[in-house]
């Protein structure tokens, strides 16, 4: 990769990350963990991948992305809010009554393609609009990014075998392999693993990532352009609360909001991750 896009892509994850921790210390509630997981992708998905217009969302012609985790909409938020859909201030009224930016994401809001959160649906959601591409003749590619713990409901797979049937070859599922979910150890509460295997089995073409390496970022998605006749489900492995030292692979993380001694410490660690990066 580039080393100025390589560096730019590192500033605005830590960015990103910054705006997950403000929003859900406003919010005194949501999900941490599992947000800061998937910065570094969706910051190399809006920034140097998808093609996405901030001044026309709703432009036929965009990419489209589904959050099937949605309890993750911080990390959405605050990616969309730099990548300038909306204004970063929106992101201190998260889950508040009556603003724009609810716990999970919601259609109405600039830049979001799918209402999400019911775990298992969004890539099935993924999917139709993937085959209408296909039907259509259009060129955009959908992109879906769900949970490891997410795969234990069986619609995933339902979804999975029809993506292959269809050779949704302009469908592209992230996995955000963190090791855990709500309940502790994916392995310990219905472990879905072999991932990869699973997923080869029900017909798709299958890459593993180093999540927060851009990269292997990089590597990963051209080489998913490159495949026809599938879909492709890239298998990321992620650190849960990537960033912020005391929320790095603590399951306590996946849904509780810090204090505000807890807020300083992870913006200042985050603000010294991003004087170093501008340096």
């Amino acid at each position: 990769m580039d080393a100025m896009l390589k560096k730019k892509l590192e500033t605005t994850a830590c960015k990103v990350r910054m705006g997950i921790i403000e929003g859900v210390h406003a919010a005194k509630s949501g999900h941490p963990g599992g947000s800061l997981s998937i910065a570094d992708t969706l910051t190399y998905l809006y920034f140097a991948r998808m093609n996405v217009y901030p001044d026309k969302p709703e432009e036929p012609s965009r990419d489209r992305f589904v959050l099937s985790k949605g309890h993750t909409a911080p990390a959405l938020y605050s990616t969309l809010a730099q990548r300038g859909f909306f204004s970063p201030d929106e992101l201190k009224s998260l889950r508040h009554i009556g603003a724009m930016l609810q716990g999970h994401p919601c259609i109405e809001i600039p830049g979001v393609d799918m209402s999400s959160g019911s775990l298992g649906q969004g890539i099935s959601a993924a999917c139709g609009m993937a085959l209408a591409g296909k039907i259509s003749n259009d060129t955009y590619h959908v992109y879906t990014v769900l949970g490891d713990g997410e795969i234990e409901e069986g619609q995933v797979w339902e979804a999975a075998m029809f993506a292959a049937h269809y050779k949704l070859d302009n469908l592209t599922a992230i996995v955000d392999n963190n090791g855990l979910q709500i309940d502790g150890k994916i392995e310990d509460v219905m472990s879905p693993y072999p991932i990869v295997d699973k997923f080869k089995a029900f017909g798709w073409h299958v890459i593993e990532m180093d999540a927060h390496d851009f990269d292997a970022i990089e590597a990963a998605f051209n080489e998913a352009d490159k495949i026809v006749g599938q879909p492709v489900v890239i298998v990321q492995k992620s650190v849960k609360g990537k960033g912020v030292s005391f929320m790095e692979n603590n399951v306590s993380w996946h849904g509780a909001a810090p204090n505000d001694e807890q807020y300083e410490t992870a913006m200042n660690e985050l603000k010294a991750a991003l004087a170093a990066l501008e340096a």
